[in-house]
């Protein structure tokens, strides 16, 4: 069952909105300094990263991440950039993570998606008549890493975003090579039908084997043969058709199987609904409550019993947001996971 609170959330950043084109944010954004000050690694992350790059000195880790954090940002100017989200270890912290490593143990062939690393996509909802340009926070695929590093099967293992620059700077700084880290990584947009054809949820396994990863160009040829997948970051930033349209088209990649699942987070409120003028574009931002994110999975993606469900929503500290927005700035976080029974 879901758990949350029931304290307001206030309303916060109306007198900073500011309606700005693609160019204008962008342009804004770039003169916004790059700060040390927000970048901090847990233990657990340090240790990560003297496993993966070589690099023993905490300090030389830190310049190393900074150089790369520079780079990125000329890339795109994304607020994660700045916070040094991208070098954070969300995967690990979510308790389908376990079940993600069991999968990669027990089961033979379990493929594993890690989406949305960092990307743009367009998309146009017939019945909403709005497009709508929206971005995702992952970045650099620390989060498959830390799975192969912790016994997923890098073989089994894919990655996909629009953006393939963000997957080339994460070789920069983990100091590998496509050779030395063989993960494939897809670049295209799941709004595009020519990208992941949207299917109903299979109820039965396919009867085509699961396609090379190593040899598809799109994410359709594996529809019903997903044992995992992960998506942080990411469902927030549609309005609520388009996350069901998501949820339906990540149901149809599925694999039938018991015990598949879908896993992530991403920001959530107490009750559902549109959070308008909280960010200098202005966008709409919709965001479902734990009840009604499992709802939607229950109801209008799988259907009554077909999935086992779980959410919680944790009130996040941002002292950036704070910094920005002012005082009382509240962040929840709706951690989640979908199981197929």
């Amino acid at each position: 069952m879901a758990n949350i609170t029931s304290k307001p959330v206030p309303a916060f950043g109306a007198n900073d909105a500011l309606k700005l084109d693609e160019e204008k944010l962008k342009e804004w954004r770039l003169n916004m300094p790059l700060e040390e000050k927000w970048y901090t690694l847990a233990d657990d992350e340090l240790e990560f990263y003297r496993k993966e790059t070589g690099i023993q000195d905490a300090e030389k880790i830190k310049a190393h991440i900074l150089q790369v954090q520079a780079d990125a940002y000329k890339v795109y100017p994304y607020p994660c950039i700045r916070r040094f989200s991208f070098t954070t270890l969300k995967i690990s912290r979510y308790p389908a993570y376990q079940d993600l490593l069991k999968l990669g143990r027990e089961r033979s062939g379990a493929l594993f998606l890690d989406i949305g690393c960092c990307c743009r996509s367009n998309y146009t909802v017939p019945d909403v008549k709005r497009k709508i340009n929206t971005v995702i926070f992952t970045l650099v695929g620390n989060d498959v890493r830390k799975a192969v590093a912790d016994g997923f099967p890098v073989d089994q293992a894919l990655a996909s975003d629009l953006r393939p620059a963000f997957w080339d700077l994460g070789h920069t700084l983990f100091k590998s090579t496509p050779e030395s880290f063989p993960v494939p990584f897809l670049a295209g947009d799941v709004f595009d039908s020519n990208f992941l054809s949207v299917v109903p949820p299979f109820t039965t396994k396919p009867t085509a084997p699961a396609p090379s990863l190593k040899d598809i160009t799109s994410l359709t040829p594996l529809n019903g043969h997903l044992s995992a997948i992960h998506a942080s970051a990411f469902f927030h930033l549609f309005d609520e058709a388009g996350q069901t349209i998501v949820a339906k088209a990540f149901a149809g990649l599925l694999s039938p199987e018991p015990g598949s699942i879908i896993f992530g987070s991403h920001r959530g409120e107490l009750q559902k609904g549109y959070r308008t003028k909280a960010h200098k574009d202005d966008r709409e931002r919709f965001g479902h409550s734990p009840e009604t994110w499992q709802e939607m999975w229950h109801k209008d993606v799988f259907g009554e019993g077909k999935v086992k469900t779980w959410a919680i929503l944790k009130e996040t500290e941002r002292k950036d947001m704070e910094e920005h927005f002012g005082p009382g700035v509240k962040f929840y976080l709706l951690v989640w996971s979908v199981t197929r029974l």
